[in-house]
């Protein structure tokens, strides 16, 4: 296994970042933590630990390995046979497949989550 390298972890943190259009106070807000947090972390004065390399990897969509520079491929594997379908629940859509004014903004609410985490579903035919 490829030994970690602080200097790697750094400049990928800052690439993806950048890769984003974001500013260190806007992923700061994102991760719920200090913009000279964010600075540390780019420049290698700190290190984020386990659980929040783990939350920084799925915010960018990466493999923690791509993080700490052990693994080039910045893509995690993603395999679509484990999509589920409603067909698959073996239940019928529920609401009869319109979803009531008061739930809309739940609704939306996931679905922005979802797609922030898996961009790479978005616009596929």
């Amino acid at each position: 296994m490829k030994e970690f390298n602080r200097n790697i972890l750094a400049n990928n943190i800052k690439e993806l970042r950048k890769q984003k259009k974001l500013n260190q106070i806007e992923l700061a807000k994102q991760l719920n933590v200090s913009q000279q947090t964010i600075g540390a972390w780019e420049t290698g004065r700190a290190i984020p630990g386990s659980d929040t390399l783990d939350t920084l990897a799925n915010y960018f969509n990466v493999t923690t390995d791509y993080l700490l520079g052990r693994d080039t491929d910045q893509e995690p594997d993603h395999n679509d046979d484990t999509a589920v379908t409603w067909s698959d629940l073996g239940t019928p859509m529920p609401y009869g497949g319109k979803i009531p004014d008061e739930l809309k903004d739940t609704y939306a609410d996931l679905a922005k989550s979802y797609f922030k985490r898996h961009p790479e579903y978005l616009n596929k035919d």
